[in-house]
């Protein structure tokens, strides 16, 4: 599952706007992301082309397995990040701009140690 950040963007949005919508047109991807539609045709064929998605005739968008795969993964990095930093003092807002920021970037190792003890805390673990 090594795809570049944007890739993962685009699926982690598809994901968000499906959860709140139950369906997702790459409109819907502009106004989440606030792209341009020519960027998002662009990226939409991309992740067509790789097997990260499906859309049907009616450019009604699905997450394919990998696909689903990845975002759902970015999305619970977010979730449980920007959970985590506002546990700290940060705002919900500050703390789900930064979540995005680092929610890419941090190793396996250390978001599961941040995962550990922000479960701890909360009396999953």
């Amino acid at each position: 599952m090594n795809i570049h950040q944007s890739a993962e963007d685009y699926l982690e949005a598809i994901l968000m706007i499906r959860e709140r919508k139950g369906e997702v047109r790459s409109i819907d991807i502009v106004n989440e992301l606030n792209f341009s539609k020519p960027s998002i045709s662009i990226a939409m064929k991309k992740l067509r082309e790789n097997g990260y998605i499906d859309m049907d005739a009616d450019g009604y968008i699905t997450l394919k397995e990998p696909g689903l795969a990845i975002a759902t993964a970015i999305y619970e990095r977010h979730r449980l990040l920007t959970h985590f930093l506002v546990s700290l003092g940060v705002s919900q807002e500050t703390a789900a701009l930064d979540a995005c920021k680092i929610e890419h970037d941090l190793s396996e190792e250390t978001y599961e140690k941040i995962k550990a003890h922000a479960l701890r805390g909360l009396g999953e673990v």
